[in-house]
């Protein structure tokens, strides 16, 4: 962990914790987003040309405390890993694949503390990547970390996903489904691209979608009018299901982001 990042997590539980216990406040969605914001940015990588950060993140909570969000602990989970993905897009942070929560009860943590521990993890194919399940490989990890929990621990296998398929929108309204194969994609308008769009804002080679270690990634290939995904400018980025890439005023929507043999 980063000195400044310990420090801040001292004076967090220097000043934080006792108020909590005087005044019984309960956790609030926000103070679990900010320590998972916090947890990528302490254990970021910086190489050459981009900055990568860890795409799985468990969130330890005292049993009660995780008790007291009750029906919504899916759903929340659910919104830290969209919250985290906003979070490392914003900041053009990559990531492997979309980043994944994981809500914990801890017996051995405080009431109303949070740990978060930050991790790099292989993306899985075909899956949208958030949730309240264990990402556990191995038989010995999995009774290690059953025996730290409250909740069920599952084993996720690796499965072979078919070709990553998109739903496009042309700017006359027409739609049809592109099929992305091994090779990746191009898009643009000229006539030698996969993908030829019939839009005057999109530039002749726009940009490309490619597999790489077994995650969909898109890249903007210098184009004129630049590329926004789900309305956030972007040169390279993971893709996942339900994701919108926009090139011009064509829409291209993700149904399903497999690995690409």
């Amino acid at each position: 962990m980063p000195p400044l990042t310990a420090i801040e997590r001292f004076f967090e539980r220097l000043f934080e914790r006792p108020s909590a216990r005087l005044f019984r406040a309960r956790l609030q969605p926000v103070q679990l987003q900010r320590r998972i914001e916090r947890a990528m940015e302490g254990e970021r990588l910086t190489t050459s040309d981009r900055t990568l950060v860890p795409n799985r993140y468990i969130v330890r909570l005292h049993p009660l405390d995780l008790a007291e969000f009750g029906d919504m602990t899916g759903t929340l989970a659910s919104e830290l890993a969209d919250g985290a993905l906003a979070f490392a897009r914003a900041h053009r942070y990559t990531v492997v694949d979309r980043p994944r929560v994981d809500l914990i009860a801890d017996p051995a943590i405080d009431r109303t503390d949070i740990r978060v521990d930050a991790r790099f993890a292989d993306a899985l194919p075909g899956r949208a990547g958030h949730g309240p399940v264990a990402l556990i490989h191995d038989d010995d990890a999995a009774a290690n970390f059953a025996d730290q929990t409250a909740t069920r621990v599952f084993a996720i296998p690796k499965p072979s996903a078919p070709r990553a398929v998109l739903r496009v929108t042309d700017p006359n309204g027409r739609t049809r489904d592109v099929v992305v194969e091994a090779g990746g994609l191009t898009i643009g308008r000229a006539t030698d691209n996969d993908l030829v769009a019939m839009d005057g804002q999109v530039s002749r080679h726009h940009g490309r979608i490619v597999g790489r270690r077994g995650t969909l990634v898109y890249a903007d290939l210098g184009s004129t009018n630049g590329s926004r995904v789900n309305g956030i400018p972007v040169t390279e980025v993971v893709l996942g299901v339900g994701d919108r890439l926009e090139v011009g005023d064509t829409a291209l929507v993700v149904e399903v982001a497999a690995a690409l043999e």
